[in-house]
Formats: structure tokens, sequence, C-alpha cells
């Protein structure tokens, strides 16, 4: 059994264990900024289907209509999302809607008179997240092994440094850019904040 004088003094500890959790909860508030980075659905689509419209990396010319398909979907979606955004209504569900320069346009087409949707307008950050969500996805996308062997093969002996040091470079730009300026919005897929009680 541990004698008190063994046992570390609560007061520092305390003061120390608050601290933690706090950069802790910023950690984790930065990932969670990174992962709303990029829809994980159009990501896992995109990893499931690109080797077999790549036909794991030797493309035909079929083949490469198919994974520029592909691509734009993915790339459409991941641009189409940074533009959408959601509420909460007086019914208690979730409504969607794509921001506006004048408000936000529900989708649902029932629009709820007590919420003010002309505080959803677009802005400058959303242009901005969503030229790093396309910049994130298209260089996750591009230097997969698959979409290299299909559009140029032989970019891969060539340019191998690149190849290994491009997507860290802007995984690091755009994590730092999103911890420091985070999207607020909560568009498809990610539920609006709940309500504090009173």
């Amino acid at each position: 059994m541990a004698s008190d004088s063994e046992r570390p003094s609560s007061s520092p500890l305390m003061g120390t264990r608050r601290q933690t959790q706090t950069v802790g909860d910023n950690i984790f508030q930065g990932l969670a900024n990174l992962i709303k980075l990029l829809p994980t659905g159009t990501l896992f689509i995109f990893q499931f289907l690109s080797p077999l419209v790549t036909n794991y990396g030797k493309c035909h010319t079929s083949n490469k209509y198919l994974t520029g398909i592909l691509l734009f979907f993915c790339n459409f979606n991941c641009l189409f999302s940074c533009f959408t955004d959601s509420y909460k209504g007086t019914d208690g569900r979730n409504h969607y809607g794509v921001v506006t320069k004048d408000g936000l346009w529900s989708l649902s087409g029932s629009s709820d008179k007590s919420i003010n949707l002309s505080q959803y307008k677009l802005r400058l950050g959303d242009f901005a997240h969503a030229f790093l969500s396309l910049m994130v996805f298209a260089v996750v996308a591009l230097l997969t092994p698959n979409i290299v062997g299909c559009y140029y093969s032989s970019f891969e002996s060539t340019q191998k440094t690149l190849l290994v040091v491009l997507p860290p470079v802007v995984g690091a730009i755009s994590s730092t850019v999103f911890a420091v300026f985070p999207h607020m919005r909560h568009g498809i897929g990610y539920p609006p904040p709940q309500a504090a009680a009173a």
C-alpha cells in the first residue's frame, strides 16, 4: 500500500490535468475539423471503386473515361458538401439546405418561419474550405497507385519524391488552416450542434 508521502498532491495534478484536458480537447477539436475537411463517404466510394474502374492501374481507354467520371463525381461531391448547412427545426428534426448569398435554401422545400435562414449566408470561408477540400481530395485521389498507373505511369518512377512529399505537405497546410480557422458549417452528414439546455 502506498503511503501518503508517495502519493502526489492533488492540487498540482488537478491544475496539470485541467491543462492537459484543455490541450487534449483542442487536439481532438482540430482532428474533428480535419475529418470534416473531406466527406468520408466520398473518400470511401473513391477507395472502393477506383481499383475497379482503373483495372488496378492497367487502364484501357474505357477505363480512363470511367476513372475520369469517378474523379469528377467525387470532386463535385467534395465541393457541393462545402456549401451545405443544416438547422434544427421547431419540429425537432434536422433540415438541410444549400448555402446561398441570401441565406440557406432548404432542400426539404418547407422552411420554418421561426428560423432565420438568412443567418446562414455564403461567406468567404466557404470558398476557402471548398478549395482546400478539393486540394486534399485531389492529392489523395490523383496520387493513389491505381490512378498514377492509369494516367501517368512513367511519373511514378521519375517523380517518386513528389509522390512521397506532396500528400503530407498539403495535409499539414490544410490541417493548420482548419485548426486556426475551423469550418462552422454542419452540412449534409454532419448534424447541427445540440442547443445548450437553459
